[in-house]
């Protein structure tokens, strides 16, 4: 199934910058996760605070990020995301920053999220109506 994706843009910040003069690799985690919160309330209608508010969260089980080129300071980005897969347990969210000036992807990767339980901090099922609400951002 092809999902929507969604854009964000941001410029990287000195406090970004690492001891070799451009993003600390740990910054592109924070790129992503800051789109996706954006993103969230913005493109989908369905902020984190709704999730908080019903007692659910998201939390990151694992990451995978292939970094290809630096960004430098002052450098403008495109965050691109979308979900790739959704179910009762997981969901795969697919990624890609573009330098705007260049158009050239400086990293690529995905997040695999799961919903816990805010009260028990547990694993959760994600509730079939949230699956169908992202399920209805098809391309």
């Amino acid at each position: 199934m092809n999902y929507a994706t969604f854009e964000t843009e941001y410029r990287v910040r000195p406090d970004d910058i690492d001891m070799y003069r451009h993003v600390h690799n740990s910054k592109y985690f924070d790129y992503v996760l800051a789109a996706r919160y954006d993103q969230m309330e913005r493109c989908y209608g369905m902020a984190m605070e709704k999730f908080l508010e019903q007692g659910y969260g998201w939390l990151v089980r694992s990451v995978f990020v292939d970094y290809k080129r630096p960004l430098i300071l002052g450098d403008y980005f495109i965050v691109t995301t979308g979900i790739e897969s959704i179910d009762e347990k997981i969901c795969r969210v697919q990624f890609n920053i573009k330098n705007k000036t260049t158009t050239k992807i400086c990293c690529d990767g995905w997040f695999d999220f799961v919903m816990i339980d805010m009260n028990t901090g547990k694993a959760a099922k994600i509730p079939t109506d949230v699956i169908s609400h992202y399920t209805s951002f098809k391309k």
